[in-house]
């Protein structure tokens, strides 16, 4: 077997979202860097999702749309990735299949070329389907997950009957083992590594986070088992709750024999580029962390974590949060312990403080957990708490949300307007009506503008291209970079 490994970079998805909330990078921001990401030889980019989409539009009144659109025109050679569970779009209502295929159609025409699919219940028929759906939408390359967990319920034997089960999907090009929580060891990776790798031909990447600070050590564990491409992030933007560092995997890599055709001087410049960013607005840098085995029982991902303290604090009562984290764990098992990845961490956590908060367990419930018990979201790993079941189930609010469809276009054209283009119509589908229309209100704040130097001419020219529709294609060679873009004369959409 080769001993060359790939890098995916996470850095302005997942990093972003591990450390800074998901909110701490405009488009500018991510732009002013494009040409250089583009440069440092990534296997794929970890994009954006439909909660990062979201956040373009709630706090910096961006086009989500056009973000993923001048990134791309940016970034020939490095494929940008959408994650998705393809169970709903922004909205935490579950979606209508013609919902999710408009959003994968949009996504791929705006510039998308690689979809990774996370079904929080690693649903083998619903990822072979959402697998299928994404490739006729146009997908150049289909990952599918099988998220990592620890229970009663998640052992070897399940995740081996997952993996052979989806060995013959022809739909799919990659599966990658997500560990979300950071809860993967050494000894888990090496025993799990075969049972993926051997489940049919296809390649097998690794991606954790270095909550419990064993995420370099699962990467080198996974490499010598066979997985040769890792998810990292740039040192600014890794450790912590995030991915290991790709600089430091890097070096390690190298030191066990293993090989990379990265660009250092390209990931230097990018490293430096977010540097600067995190200490121009504040924003905390990545830093190692201690082994914590607490992790071992709440099992939040680790942007989760950071926002159950966040909640806490804004609410002036932080002193709960270890109380919280440890209420996560009593609730996730009455629960039938759902795999804490979005959206059930949010769900699990979001309980967790509620009963913590009121001092009377489930005296208060969030519609997301009786739309859970009602099995909107799928059947759970297994079956809940009765108790739990037949006090949730009781409430009136239950008998409403019974009755509760998934999230279609039906009547959609009606509600919003036929003149409107089908990204806006999703996004007025799935999002206030407030937050939409203050889209380029005034464009992205001050300081998200100012992100973009004046010396990233390649930025400002996609941007004035993106602007004038009678020009239809543009290609731009100077010494090794090249940028090609070409507008969709169906939809008017830059690529």
């Amino acid at each position: 077997m080769s001993r060359a490994v790939e890098i995916v970079d996470t850095t302005v998805r997942d990093g972003n979202q591990s450390l800074w909330g998901a909110t701490g990078l405009t488009t500018p921001d991510v732009l002013a860097i494009a040409p250089t990401i583009d440069r440092v030889g990534y296997h794929a980019l970890d994009f954006t999702a439909s909660t990062h989409m979201a956040v373009s539009v709630r706090y910096h009144h961006e086009d989500p749309w056009e973000r993923i659109r001048l990134v791309s025109a940016a970034m020939p050679r490095t494929p940008l990735t959408f994650l998705t569970t393809g169970a709903r779009f922004i909205s935490w209502q579950p979606a209508g299949e013609d919902v999710m295929a408009l959003a994968f159609a949009l996504v791929l025409r705006s510039g998308v070329r690689r979809v990774q699919i996370c079904d929080p219940m690693n649903d083998v028929a619903q990822l072979r389907l959402l697998a299928a759906r994404a490739r006729e939408a146009g997908a150049e390359q289909v990952v599918t997950a099988l998220t990592y967990s620890i229970s009663p319920v998640h052992t070897d034997e399940y995740y081996a009957e997952r993996a052979a089960a989806l060995a013959d999907c022809p739909q799919i090009d990659r599966l990658y083992l997500k560990d979300p929580g950071g809860l993967l060891t050494p000894e888990r990776v090496r025993a799990l590594a075969p049972l993926l790798t051997g489940a049919g031909a296809r390649p097998v990447e690794l991606h954790s986070h270095c909550t419990t600070g064993l995420a370099p050590l699962v990467y080198l564990e996974g490499v010598e088992h066979g997985l040769r491409t890792l998810h990292t992030a740039v040192a600014p933007l890794a450790n912590g709750t995030s991915q290991p560092a790709a600089e430091t995997t890097l070096r390690n890599l190298r030191a066990a024999g293993f090989s990379h055709q990265l660009d250092l001087d390209a990931l230097a410049e990018v490293s430096a580029h977010f540097r600067a960013h995190a200490e121009a607005h504040g924003l905390p840098l990545g830093a190692p962390l201690e082994y914590d085995a607490s992790y071992y029982r709440h099992q939040l991902p680790g942007g989760m974590v950071t926002t159950m303290r966040r909640q806490l604090d804004e609410i002036r009562r932080p002193e709960l949060f270890d109380a919280a984290l440890e209420e996560v764990d009593r609730v996730r098992a009455e629960l039938g312990y759902p795999i804490l990845v979005t959206p059930f961490s949010q769900f699990v956590a979001t309980q967790a403080v509620m009963n913590t908060i009121a001092g009377e367990r489930y005296a208060q419930v969030p519609d997301e957990v009786v739309r859970y018990l009602l099995g909107q979201f799928g059947a759970p790993p297994a079956p809940p708490d009765g108790d739990v079941v037949e006090r949730v189930l009781s409430l009136p609010r239950a008998q409403e949300l019974d009755a509760t469809e998934p999230l279609t276009l039906d009547g959609a054209r009606a509600r919003f307007g036929t003149r409107i283009s089908e990204e806006e119509l999703l996004l007025r589908l799935t999002m206030p009506a407030e937050q939409v229309d203050a889209i380029g209100r005034g464009g992205a704040p001050a300081s998200a503008r100012a992100a973009a130097p004046p010396s990233a001419p390649l930025v400002h020219l996609l941007r004035e291209l993106d602007r004038r529709p009678a020009i239809t294609y543009l290609r731009v060679e100077r010494g090794d970079d090249l940028v090609v873009w070409r507008r969709d004369p169906g939809g008017g959409d830059a690529r």
